[in-house]
């Protein structure tokens, strides 16, 4: 019997498995794959180490800082600000036709490029900023409230509002079109607020610290164990039944693979969540180069980049993907400390919109033809705003719909989740909580945050 039985070897699981570990508490990760992270996991292919979905670390904040996220974050696993290793960003940007935003890890960088391109907006941004300083993370009226509607109350120019939404939305929205107001304000504080880094060695680094302090406490990790069903009595999770059939006992269950997947695991009838299943997905195209970006020409870190004067958030209706808008990330435009060297190559990488079930239906040829083809329809697009690498590219590989499927078990390989979230981590069985994306938090950070909120108000109670 375990005290704790957490389904999925993501940030948010492994963090919560470590914060009650520190109470003596016995735990049990379990993990269907090979490997631990989930999305945010890493692999190996042709001699080089690629990161499946690290773009950038949020919520990045300074040595010493003792406010936000990441300082809590420290706190509670018992941490410190050199186990992630984290570097800042150089400069990032906002780029549409005509009109490009820089911003860095200082707030000033945006509000003077606002006020360029935007004069007779800057009073507005600041009231906009200043409104999000000291907002409730979790207050649940602010998750009811449209984004568009709440920012054109303050923003009168809609070229603006656009360009804020992108970033936004691409780093954390499970919504089409618009965005709950506050899921926008937890984004715009980890971007602009607070900032973007990446540690030298990639999501790597931080997993496998997270796995070494959860084994040092005793935890146990079990990969290539997956989960059949949770077993549920009298209304209350038990246990939990694995793909071998073997059983496993509870007195908790925390589930990070997503709330309608965790629900379907418990022959839940309840049809009433299916239409909250996210219908986001992504392709990334990623570049190796003989060369570094810098040398190409290319600053920038991040490239968020939209094709129009109106942001394109929704699911592709007629094509597999859609590529007016993306992210260009650039992993070697980092503030990296010197001891740690260059990155061994140089790095593109192009993420566009994806419908999950044109791609699940396509055969194995025509899997891997249309790979080739959309890759280099995402490069053609991205390349109206960063410098044509083309040339210089040695290897390359892609990701799509499927394989985050494989990865997070998120239906549709949504990859933020549900549409709605469950911020208090409750359900309808006792004893059965999430955690993760759809608990409410996103990104790395987030997620971790999200495993040891979980795991304080309802794994520790009575500890």
């Amino acid at each position: 019997m375990y005290d704790s039985i957490i389904i999925g070897a993501g940030m948010s699981g492994l963090a919560a498995g470590i914060r009650s570990a520190y109470y003596d508490q016995k735990v049990c990760i379990l993990e269907r794959h090979n490997t631990i992270g989930g999305l945010n996991s890493f692999y190996r292919l042709r001699g080089r180490n690629y990161d499946v979905g690290l773009h950038a670390v949020t919520n990045f904040t300074p040595r010493g800082t003792r406010r936000g996220p990441f300082a809590r974050l420290l706190r509670q696993l018992r941490l410190t600000w050199d186990d992630f290793g984290l570097s800042p960003q150089l400069m990032s940007s906002i780029s549409f036709p005509n009109v490009e935003l820089a911003f860095d890890n200082n707030i000033d960088l945006l509000r003077s490029e606002v006020a360029r391109a935007f004069p007779n907006q800057i009073d507005n941004f600041e009231k906009l900023m200043d409104s999000l300083i000291d907002y409730d993370d979790l207050e649940q009226s602010h998750f009811e409230m449209s984004t568009r509607e709440q920012l054109s109350e303050v923003i009168t120019d809609p070229l603006l509002i656009e360009m804020i939404l992108c970033p936004v939305m691409w780093y954390g929205n499970p919504r089409e079109h618009d965005m709950d107001y506050g899921q926008f304000c937890i984004m715009f504080r980890a971007l602009f607020l607070e900032g973007l880094a990446r540690p030298f060695d990639g999501v790597r680094l931080i997993l496998r610290k997270l796995v070494r302090k959860f084994r040092e406490l005793g935890g146990e990790l079990k990969l290539r164990t997956g989960v059949q069903q949770i077993k549920i009595d009298g209304g209350r999770a038990v246990g939990v039944v694995l793909d071998c059939g073997d059983e496993m006992s509870a007195k908790n269950i925390l589930s990070s693979v997503g709330a309608v997947e965790t629900f379907r695991l418990c022959d839940d009838d309840d049809t009433t969540h299916v239409h909250k299943t996210g219908q986001l997905s992504f392709i990334e195209a990623i570049s190796t180069l003989d060369t570094y970006p810098l040398e190409l020409g290319h600053d920038k870190t991040i490239i968020f980049f939209n094709d129009s004067d109106k942001f394109h958030w929704q699911r592709p209706l007629d094509d597999l993907c859609d590529v007016r808008t993306g992210v260009i990330c650039t992993p070697n435009n980092y503030c990296y400390d010197a001891a740690d060297g260059e990155l061994p190559d140089g790095i593109m990488r192009i993420t566009a919109l994806a419908d999950f079930n044109r791609w699940k239906n396509l055969n194995k040829d025509n899997y891997d033809r249309q790979k080739e083809i959309w890759f280099n329809k995402v490069v053609d697009s991205a390349t109206k705003f960063a410098p044509d690498f083309r040339e210089h590219t040695i290897d390359t590989d892609m990701f799509t719909p499927q394989t985050i499927q494989r990865f997070t078990s998120h239906d549709n390989g949504a990859v933020y989740g549900a549409t709605r979230k469950w911020f208090d981590g409750t359900t309808n069985f006792k004893n059965l909580f999430l955690c993760g994306t759809d608990q409410g938090f996103v990104g790395i950070v987030g997620s971790i945050i999200s495993g040891i909120s979980m795991a304080n108000h309802h794994l520790l109670r009575g500890n």
